[in-house]
C-alpha cells in the first residue's frame, strides 16, 4: 500500500466516522457520548456539521478517531489474552465497565 492509498483510506475512515457519530448523536445522545467517548461539547459540534463541513474535515491526513483502549488490562480482557472463552462475557463486561468509568472521568 502506497502513501496515496493510505491517505485515501484515512479520508474514507474519517468520513465514515463523522457520519456514524452524527447519526448516533441524533438517535441517542447519551449512548453516543459513551460509545464514541466524546464530550458533550464535541457531540454538539458534530451534530451541527453540514455535509460540506464533514467532507472538508474528513479530507485531512490525520485519522479523527482513535482507540480508547490504551490500557493493557482492557486489551487483555477483550482478547482473553490466551485464556479460554469460558469467561468471555464476564471479561467483556469488565472491560465495558472500565471504559465507562473513563468516559465519566473525561466528562
Amino acid at each position: 500500500m502506497n502513501a496515496d492509498q493510505i491517505l485515501t483510506e484515512i479520508r474514507e475512515a474519517n468520513l465514515s466516522y463523522l457520519m456514524l457519530a452524527q447519526s448516533l448523536i441524533r438517535a441517542d445522545r447519551e449512548q453516543a457520548l459513551y460509545r464514541l467517548g466524546i464530550s458533550e461539547d464535541t457531540a454538539q459540534m458534530i451534530s451541527l456539521l453540514t455535509p460540506a463541513q464533514m467532507m472538508k474535515i474528513a479530507a485531512g491526513n490525520t485519522l479523527l478517531c482513535k482507540f480508547r483502549m490504551d490500557d493493557e488490562l482492557v486489551w487483555g480482557l477483550l482478547t482473553n489474552h490466551g485464556k479460554s472463552a469460558a469467561n468471555d462475557t464476564t471479561n467483556r463486561l469488565h472491560a465495558a465497565i472500565l471504559m465507562a468509568g473513563r468516559h465519566q472521568e473525561a466528562a
